[in-house]
C-alpha cells in the first residue's frame, strides 16, 4: 500500500508542474502589455516600469539567448518562469497589485471560508443524495423512484444564482429566519484556531458563535449543494441498478439473506466506486464553482476574491487563487485513487 501511494505521488508531480506552466502562460498570453492593462492607458512610464519590474515582465520568458551563449547559468535561472517557480518553492505568491498585501496572507484568511462552505455543501449532498439514490434503485419504476429522479433533475438544472436569490427572499426578507449574507453577525466573535468558524466555535465551547455561524452558512451551503446532490443521487441509482442485476446478488437473495443486508452489505459496497469518483470530482468543483454563491451571499471566500481580482486585473491574486484550486483538484483525485485501493480488492497496488 505504501508503494502504491508513493507511485501515485510520483505520478502527480508532472501534473503539478504542468499546472504551474499553464497558469504562468495564461497571464503572458493576454493581448497587450499586462502592466498597461492593470494601470490603464494613461499610466506614466515610471509606474508601468515599476509594475513590470514587480511582476518580472522585463526579463526573458524562458530562455535568455545571451545567457546561453555566454554559458551564464545564473542568467538562465533569471528568466520569468524560473523565478516564478523559485517563488512558488518558497510559498511566495507575490503581492496584490492594488492592495500591496501578500497574496498568501489573504489566501490564508479566505480559503478556510470557502473550504467550510464547500465541506458543508458536500456533506448535505452526500447525506441526502446517496440515500435517495439507494431508495430509488431498490424501488425501481415506482412512484418513489420517479419523484426522486425528477427532484434530482430539478436540483441539477436549477441555476444557483436563482436559487440563492429565492432563498434570500423567502428566509431572510419574508420570514426573517436567517441572515441574508456575510459570515458572522456584527458583534459576534469566534476565537480563531482553524479559521473554520463552526469547528472553532465547537472547540472553544462558543455555542452562541456556533449558532450564528450556522445561521449564516446554511443558505449558501444548501444552494451550493443542489447540483452535486442531484448528480450523486442519479449516479448512486445507476450504479446500484447495475450491481443489483449481478449473479452474486441473486445468489445472496436465494440463500435467504434479508433485503436490507443484501442491499447495504453486498450491493452498496460494490456500487461505491463510481459514487466515490463523482463525489471527488464534485468536491473539487465546489471549490472552483463557488463564485456565484459567494457573490450572492457576500461570502468572503476565494471564489469572490478571484472574481474581483479578474475585474481589477490583479494578476498575482488570479494566479495564486487558480493555482490553489488546481492543487485542491489534484489532491482530491489523489485521495479518490487511494480510496479505490481500499474499497476494491481487485485493484493491485504493487
Amino acid at each position: 500500500m505504501i508503494r502504491y501511494i508513493f507511485r501515485r505521488i510520483l505520478s502527480v508531480l508532472p501534473t503539478l508542474i504542468g499546472v504551474t506552466f499553464v497558469i504562468f502562460m495564461f497571464q503572458r498570453l493576454i493581448p497587450g502589455d499586462p502592466a498597461i492593462a492593470m494601470l490603464g492607458e494613461h499610466a506614466t512610464d515610471e509606474s508601468i516600469e515599476r509594475i513590470r519590474e514587480q511582476l518580472g515582465l522585463n526579463r526573458p520568458l524562458f530562455l535568455d539567448r545571451e545567457a546561453l551563449v555566454d554559458d551564464d547559468i545564473p542568467g538562465f535561472f533569471d528568466s520569468q518562469y524560473m523565478r516564478y517557480m523559485e517563488r512558488l518553492s518558497h510559498l511566495d505568491l507575490g503581492d496584490s497589485i492594488h492592495r500591496r498585501i501578500p497574496v498568501m496572507e489573504t489566501l490564508k484568511l479566505r480559503f478556510p471560508a470557502t473550504v467550510e462552505l464547500s465541506l458543508l455543501s458536500m456533506i448535505i449532498a452526500v447525506i441526502i443524495g446517496i440515500p435517495v439514490g439507494i431508495v430509488s434503485a431498490s424501488r425501481r419504476n415506482t412512484a418513489i423512484d420517479s419523484i426522486s429522479m425528477v427532484g434530482s433533475l430539478i436540483g441539477v438544472s436549477m441555476p444557483i444564482f436563482w436559487l440563492g436569490i429565492m432563498e434570500i427572499m423567502l428566509f431572510a426578507v419574508i420570514l426573517q429566519w436567517l441572515p441574508a449574507g456575510a459570515r458572522l453577525s456584527t458583534g459576534v466573535e469566534i476565537e480563531s484556531i482553524t479559521n473554520l468558524y463552526l469547528i472553532d466555535s465547537l472547540i472553544t465551547g462558543n455555542m452562541e458563535g456556533f449558532a450564528d455561524a450556522l445561521s449564516h452558512i446554511i443558505m449558501p451551503a444548501v444552494a451550493l449543494a443542489t447540483i452535486p446532490m442531484g448528480i450523486i443521487a442519479r449516479m448512486t441509482r445507476s450504479s446500484m441498478l447495475d450491481v443489483l442485476q449481478e449473479d452474486y446478488i441473486r445468489t445472496a437473495k436465494a440463500k435467504g439473506l434479508g433485503g436490507r443486508l443484501v442491499l447495504f452489505r453486498h450491493a452498496l459496497k460494490n456500487a461505491a466506486l463510481p459514487v466515490v469518483t463523482i463525489i471527488g470530482l464534485q468536491a473539487g468543483t465546489l471549490l472552483a464553482g463557488a463564485v456565484l454563491t459567494e457573490t450572492i451571499f457576500s461570502w468572503p471566500g476565494i471564489g469572490r476574491w478571484i472574481y474581483d481580482a479578474i475585474l481589477g486585473r490583479d494578476y498575482p491574486i488570479v494566479q495564486g487563487g487558480t493555482l490553489l484550486i488546481a492543487i485542491v483538484f489534484i489532491g482530491v483525485n489523489f485521495l479518490v485513487d487511494i480510496l479505490y485501493a481500499l474499497l476494491d480488492p481487485r485493484i493491485r497496488y504493487k
